[in-house]
């Protein structure tokens, strides 16, 4: 099922997508905001496809630039926990020339408008690096509070770095 969110589309990633996917997760660009800093290969992104997405254990979605139908990153909702009715929201834009333009943003809302009104959740969570500034503004913009953080709780590059914890409610 496609989303239709303003001058964006998310559509359901396929293996298809298997290419963009590793061109952008793995640009230094993308990859210095993940958590997991480690390139990913092909074979780990087809098995994150066959044990995740395909399972249903992870949404993930391709974000379309409606203008030019031009794929520009990926949203996705893991670590979903329909007892509790949430998950952990993440999001890249792969294309360093579109980054700052609002898309993250508006990815991000309509995220959010699928979590609470299809798939019924009262909660999405998101870890980020306290310095990434760019991205919490982001998050902001989209709904998401900070919560907490998370001091010295990831270890890279040689050096502890801060996380922030956010997340938004479904007032519903």
């Amino acid at each position: 099922m496609e989303l239709e969110c303003g001058n964006l589309i998310l559509r359901p990633i396929t293996l298809e997508d298997t290419d963009n996917i590793l061109t952008w997760r793995n640009k230094p660009s993308v990859k210095k905001f993940f958590i997991h800093q480690k390139d990913i290969s092909r074979k780990e992104h087809i098995n994150w496809m066959k044990t995740k997405v395909d399972t249903g254990d992870v949404i993930q979605f391709i974000i379309i630039e409606k203008q030019n139908a031009h794929p520009i990153g990926s949203v996705y909702l893991q670590n979903i926990d329909l007892l509790n009715k949430k998950a952990e929201f993440g999001i890249f834009i792969g294309e360093d020339h579109l980054t700052s333009r609002g898309f993250g943003a508006a990815a991000a809302e309509c995220m959010i408008k699928y979590a609470f009104d299809k798939m019924e959740l009262h909660k999405l969570y998101l870890r980020v690096y306290e310095d990434n500034s760019r991205a919490i503004s982001s998050y902001l913009k989209a709904g998401f509070k900070k919560e907490a953080v998370l001091k010295d709780d990831v270890y890279i590059d040689g050096k502890y770095r801060n996380i922030v914890l956010m997340g938004v409610l479904n007032s519903k």
